[in-house]
């Protein structure tokens, strides 16, 4: 049976995020996911995971200037600085929670800049950093994500990832393999499971459209978390949807699983 990871980012909306941690905790969840921590200190945040005897395990890195459309730095030429400033950034606060596992964003390739030349600089990048990570035990993970909601991200689909890693050469950096990224960008979900699972570090899913829960839009969730339990994935998965309404009465899914 797949192990659910409850992604406080999303989920339970609702709540004040220090409330979020024990919904988690009273839904079943042991594990939680929150993809922008750092408005908040490890301290603070320690003490809501300690409470509701929760696992932290997995954290994005810092994105940019969002506003100027930023979506990561590690594969902006010329903003190596910046992207090493952020990534200390985020392997403090995973070294001090003992998060496992970083989300490093390439980033949206800049206006009039070749995809050669940020593809390189993420190649450099992403070795120096995963040395550093691979001190504290901690994988990095590159998510591609899909085209239609993020144009001009550095990487889209699931192979051109899978010849980034192998390019990268360095055993701590996986695939995030998400299942609503991969359906817009390219489908045949099962087929990429069973093709990619080696380097698969972690799974999220939800539904398409609307990144609501399972039981919503096109794709046969249940039957992808068959296959999980069917190709022997051993990692987590992250449930990174918003609730349609309230986030307990979308958790019928999650009935046969034991949460909820």
């Amino acid at each position: 049976m797949p192990k659910f990871a409850a992604n406080l980012s999303m989920m339970y909306p609702e709540f004040d995020v220090p409330d979020r941690f024990e919904q988690a905790h009273r839904a079943g969840f042991t594990a939680v996911e929150f993809l922008q921590p750092y408005a908040y200190d490890t301290n603070q945040m320690g003490d809501w995971l300690a409470a509701s005897d929760l696992r932290l395990i997995l954290i994005n890195t810092p994105m940019g200037d969002v506003r100027a459309g930023e979506r990561g730095l590690a594969g902006l030429p010329g903003r190596e600085a910046d992207f090493d400033r952020a990534m200390h950034q985020a392997l403090d606060f995973a070294t001090a929670l003992s998060v496992p596992m970083i989300h490093l964003m390439a980033g949206v390739v800049p206006a009039g800049e070749s995809q050669r030349r940020a593809r390189e600089t993420f190649i450099d990048n992403v070795r120096r950093t995963a040395d550093i990570a691979s001190e504290s035990g901690i994988r990095l993970l590159l998510e591609p994500l899909n085209p239609v909601d993020l144009p001009g991200y550095l990487y889209s689909r699931a192979d051109e990832v899978a010849a980034l890693i192998n390019e990268i050469d360095r055993p701590n950096v996986q695939l995030q393999y998400d299942f609503y990224h991969l359906q817009l960008s390219q489908g045949n979900l099962a087929a990429g499971l069973r093709e990619y699972l080696p380097l698969i570090g972690h799974i999220q899913f939800s539904s398409v459209p609307g990144r609501f829960e399972p039981q919503y839009g096109e794709v046969n969730l249940p039957f992808l978390f068959n296959v999980l339990d069917e190709i022997g994935y051993a990692g987590w998965v992250g449930c990174e949807y918003r609730p349609k309404t309230t986030t307990a009465e979308g958790l019928a899914w999650a009935k046969p699983y034991g949460l909820g």
